[in-house]
């Protein structure tokens, strides 16, 4: 075992799988001899060359074409999208090209497409650079979306994306990336639509990913004695939806936390999908906490106010166990 940070893991990842596949390329803004601009991509120009770690003009509208079309003719494109948010730029190119390729040329093309981006809220960067956007590609038929929330998943999810033949969508959250773990010495990979119980309980069932795991940790550390299970959701398409349903069916009461708001939420669909299918197991009503429905704002005491915190898990956790708020 070694301890890594997310960084480290991720990076790990893209050298062993350019090493074992040569129509693996990496395409994106500085991802080349300077590295990527968080270095997830350290060394690959040194290792692979210039033709299979390539820096590109700012476009991204342009790099990710490029991938799309490199996809088709069979090779295996990782890209980096610097910020979520700067995804918009570049929405045709996945949503009505990448997604649909395969199903509108009779399944005669495959899309083995991974693009990376980091997300997520609280770093002071303001309402262009702090979103959690999973909902717009969980809607979209044709994309798996997949949110690691430590080193090891990072490292084994991210290689099971990019050997799939699907477009992945593979978003990190900025503030876990110095977080270390300990992680296995040799090669391993995390199937994609596997969740993890990563705590086991019998009172209430709390369904997360990515920086939300570490969220409810801490609020769980807060309640001492409450038989809480936490499940890590990892894919959250393809979703684990059997694990969910399972646990409510042991636990009888539903939080789902997540950095997206929650309306219109991936945790809002988990809601929808327990209520139809497993009403009966409900002895509260399931509840979805999230970040406020706002731009995040660039003062840091206005984007604290509308960001969730442990403390703000742990009280929904309470009146979920105890019907007192």
């Amino acid at each position: 075992m070694k301890e890594i940070t997310m960084l480290e893991a991720i990076n790990e990842a893209l050298h062993e799988e350019m090493k074992r596949d040569d129509n693996i390329i990496l395409i994106a803004e500085d991802v080349g001899e300077y590295g990527g601009v968080w270095n997830a991509s350290r060394g690959l120009y040194e290792k692979f060359g210039a033709l299979r770690a390539m820096d590109t003009p700012i476009s991204e509208a342009g790099f990710t074409g490029l991938c799309v079309g490199a996809a088709m003719a069979g090779l295996r494109p990782v890209t980096e999208i610097m910020y979520m948010d700067f995804i918009t730029a570049c929405m045709d190119q996945l949503v009505n090209q990448a997604a649909k390729a395969d199903l509108m040329s009779g399944w005669q093309l495959k899309i083995p497409l991974t693009l990376r981006t980091q997300y997520g809220i609280g770093s002071r960067e303001a309402a262009q650079h702090s979103q959690s956007l999973e909902g717009w590609f969980c809607q979209t038929p044709g994309f798996k979306v997949i949110i690691p929330s430590n080193a090891y998943d990072a490292k084994g999810l991210l290689k099971s994306a990019i050997r799939e033949d699907t477009p992945c969508i593979f978003m990190e959250n900025r503030n876990l990336y110095y977080d270390k773990m300990e992680i296995p010495e040799g090669e391993y990979v995390i199937p994609l639509g596997k969740a993890n119980i990563v705590k086991e309980g019998k009172d209430l069932t709390v369904v997360t990913y990515g920086i939300g795991v570490d969220l409810c940790k801490k609020a769980m550390a807060e309640i001492p004695g409450a038989s809480i299970e936490l499940i890590d959701l990892r894919t959250v398409v393809p979703m684990d939806f059997a694990a969910v349903l399972n646990s409510v069916k042991k636990t009888g009461r539903l939080l789902v936390v997540h950095e997206a708001a929650a309306p219109f939420s991936v945790g809002a669909e988990i809601v929808r999908r327990v209520v139809e299918e497993g009403f009966d197991y409900l002895d509260a009503e399931p509840l979805v906490y999230g970040n406020m429905r706002t731009a995040a704002p660039f003062a840091g005491n206005l984007e604290d106010a509308i960001m969730m915190t442990p403390k703000g898990v742990g009280e929904k956790m309470r009146y979920l166990l105890t019907g007192i708020l």
